[in-house]
């Protein structure tokens, strides 16, 4: 089943985070119209060649006709009319750029794939927390009772209204049929005084409820604001961040939306009937009346709330980040357009284009001495408006530069910090005026602390940074955190490593690979100890003075750049063990047949590497391991690894090469395993056709690696034997048998 058709099964809460991933810049609809033909591309490559890039690009718009001249044929004149719209805003956006389009589907492909994998686990019983749940649920409750109070209050003011106007009319008639002459008797007079008198009592002891009832909404709409505001909109953003640093796609602000838009509604509704009581009061009033007395007590009260709730509307619904970087949000190069999307979680229609945004950075800065200033370049203004595709209240800044400022004078003796661990802060100011009341409201929002880069080799370096950073705070304006970096807990910065691969592949690390890295960084006495402390410079720098040595982060970062260039489906398929430390590799391959060989990086290589290790036995059937020098991105450049293990050979000199190479760690073939990665003439039984010259003139060549080992490394140049027939021995001989046979052989 397609991927989409998987996720269109979900539960709500679900597509709710598959709808954040569309908006206007590649629509829901594409992918919608295209389904099983963007998802029959590898677009990882394609994000990675712009001249293939280009031909996907042609072939999407050629789709897209295709799904139009469907809409034709059933004369849909709606979706032709979308369909049309949605290849000219593509052509507009990525003609000259189809490699960011290329990244985005790629990006949104493997937000899907996260979503399916976190519903299966929901549904495993390994999903949400059962606590977190039921918080959920609570707050849902909440809110319909908020609701529940409201309609009652609605209807009380209307009964109220009612029993008002029939007492109106009693009052009026009696006093006017008093000024007939010999009209009623002062009997029925009397009476219908009693009758006048008891119907002021209900009506008293109606408005003494309406205003109880009133009062009560408040509290309660009051209560359900203050978890919004002090809880669920601190989670949500919390949530945000973990999703900037590579975790779980971030919970859709739609449900959170809704809960603003609800008690937003429910204070509107309220101030109309504080309006109505109002027009009431003017027309019969009395002594130590209710309405009198709390009237304004209550309009200012809920004037209060309804502020507190506008003014905390405005969020970033998408941090900033650059188009060309998309996994590298909140880390900017000056000169280079960085895109910010912001929302207004009240969706009431009057807001609509009343909201002028202004973006500022730096804003509230002030004793930055040394800190370098910048300027914003392009078009930082913005109104927000209804958004076609789910009616949303927002505004995108698409195309916003920064450019330094010069600054006169020797900065570098000022300076407390490098430039990658600078942050600074991109702030939105906005202005909302009620329009019953007048009231002006200033609305704020702030983006997550950025790092902002003047040279693309600086991006791992200011990578690390937002990762530590969003990793141990949640407090946006902390901009001098890096002056005394905390520590972090392996259990948090495991995690966070883990991310770093999940969010780019479609694996994340094992706890054994975990393990290896625990090592490095903790030492092996700490066992991986999850509150192990790692400092930012054990992170972050070289632990010591040889000018070999390199940053643990860079390392790894050359080994996320190597597996994306070059490995993504190797290690897709998990035919890498990767993080492994050389006395775990022994320990793993010493049991194993002759000829199994495991794949793993580098530590040595500060780009990223591979490696691999292969064991033989020697006479005495101890085992012997064999590594080969890393291959680097250039070599991989030249030779996929799966042709570079097919072709591999070992030779001493006069001998006659061989592949050691039998069976992939644990026990996979070796063709099993990496054949449908070979190149296409690989099946070629010889490197070499030295037949077919005609065509070309040239003999077909084909790059092989070759080791060359000193015989004796070779145990007296005796290459190791097929698995199948050391097996049939160890079956049919004794070990101590094939040593005598081997020297017998030798002699």
């Amino acid at each position: 089943m397609a991927q989409w058709n998987q996720l269109q099964m979900l539960d709500s809460k679900y597509l709710e985070k598959v709808d954040l991933l569309y908006d206007d810049s590649f629509p829901m609809d594409i992918r919608e119209y295209l389904c099983k033909w963007i998802e029959s591309i590898d677009w990882d490559l394609v994000a990675g060649q712009e001249s293939l890039a280009i031909v996907r690009f042609h072939e999407l718009l050629s789709q897209l006709d295709d799904q139009h001249s469907r809409f034709a044929l059933e004369n849909n004149f709606l979706q032709q009319h979308n369909c049309r719209k949605i290849k000219r805003n593509l052509q507009d956006r990525f003609q000259d750029d189809p490699v960011h389009m290329a990244m985005i589907i790629s990006k949104n492909l493997k937000d899907e794939r996260m979503i399916l994998a976190c519903a299966k686990s929901s549904m495993e019983g390994e999903g949400m927390a059962p606590a977190m749940v039921v918080e959920k649920q609570k707050l849902g409750g909440k809110v319909k009772e908020m609701r529940e109070r409201a309609q009652v209050a609605d209807q009380t003011i209307k009964n109220l209204e009612d029993q008002q106007d029939e007492y109106d009319f009693k009052f009026n008639t009696l006093r006017n049929r008093e000024n007939e002459l010999n009209d009623m008797g002062p009997k029925e007079v009397e009476r219908e005084k009693m009758v006048i008198t008891r119907m002021c009592l209900d009506l008293k002891a109606k408005r003494q409820d309406v205003m109880l009832q009133l009062s009560e909404l408040l509290n309660v709409t009051q209560a359900l604001l203050s978890d919004l505001i002090s809880e669920e909109l601190p989670e949500w953003k919390r949530r945000q961040q973990i999703a900037c640093i590579g975790g779980p796609p971030n919970a859709c602000l739609d449900q959170l939306q809704n809960w603003f838009t609800t008690v937003a509604e429910t204070l509107q509704q309220f101030r109309q009937h504080l309006k109505k009581l109002q027009e009431l009061e003017q027309k019969f009033t009395y002594e130590s009346d209710p309405i009198t007395l709390k009237k304004d007590f209550l309009e200012v009260r809920a004037l209060e709330l309804l502020k507190t709730l506008l003014s905390n509307a405005l969020v970033v619904e998408r941090q900033p980040c650059m188009p060309t970087h998309p996994q590298r949000p909140l880390v900017l190069k000056t000169a280079i357009q960085f895109t910010v999307k912001l929302r207004f979680l009240v969706k009431l229609p009057e807001f609509n284009y009343q909201l002028k945004v202004k973006a500022l950075f730096d804003k509230d800065v002030t004793d930055k001495k040394g800190f370098r200033r910048f300027n914003i370049l392009g078009t930082n203004t913005k109104v927000m408006n209804m958004e076609e595709s789910n009616g949303s209240l927002a505004a995108e800044f698409r195309h916003l530069q920064l450019k330094e400022q010069k600054v006169a004078g020797n900065r570098n003796s000022e300076v407390p910090l490098i430039v990658t661990k600078e942050l600074h802060s991109l702030s939105f100011e906005s202005e909302l005026q009620l329009s019953q009341s007048g009231t002006k409201i200033k609305l704020e929002a702030l983006s997550l602390p950025v790092v902002v880069i003047s040279n693309v080799c600086q991006l791992p370096s200011g990578w690390a940074s937002i990762l530590w950073y969003n990793m141990l705070t949640s407090e946006p304006k902390n901009l001098q955190f890096f002056l005394s970096p905390p520590a972090a807990k392996w259990s948090e910065l495991s995690e966070v490593l883990g991310w770093q691969f999940s969010s780019v592949t479609k694996r994340g690390l094992s706890q054994e690979q975990l393990n290896m890295l625990a090592d490095k960084l903790l030492g092996p006495k700490a066992q991986g100890n999850p509150d192990g402390l790692i400092t930012w410079n054990k992170f972050c720098k070289p632990q010591n003075a040889n000018e070999k040595a390199f940053p643990f982060w860079l390392w790894i970062e050359g080994i996320l750049d190597l597996i994306k260039r070059h490995l993504l489906f190797l290690w897709n398929d998990g035919f890498i063990l990767g993080f492994i430390s050389k006395e775990r590799e022994k320990a793993l391959l010493s049991d194993k047949c002759p000829g199994t060989f495991l794949l793993r990086f580098s530590e040595s290589s500060k780009e990223g590497a591979i490696t691999f290790t292969w064991i033989e036995h020697d006479m005495h059937d101890k085992p012997i391991f064999h590594s080969v020098e890393p291959y680097t991105k250039k070599d991989l450049t030249a030779v996929s690894l799966a042709d570079i293990i097919r072709t591999y050979k070992v030779m001493a000199t006069d001998d006659i090469p061989d592949n050691p190479l039998r069976f992939l760690y644990p026990d996979i073939p070796k063709d099993v395993a990496f054949k449908k990665y070979y190149a296409k003439n690989s099946e070629a039984p010889e490197p070499m056709d030295v037949e077919n010259t005609e065509k070309s003139g040239y003999m077909k060549t084909e790059l092989i690696s070759v080791s060359e080992v000193h015989p004796a490394r070779l145990q007296e140049k005796m290459m190791p034997m097929s698995p199948d027939v050391y097996r049939y021995l160890e079956q049919s001989v004794s070990h101590t048998d094939i040593d005598v046979m081997t020297v017998d052989f030798q002699g």
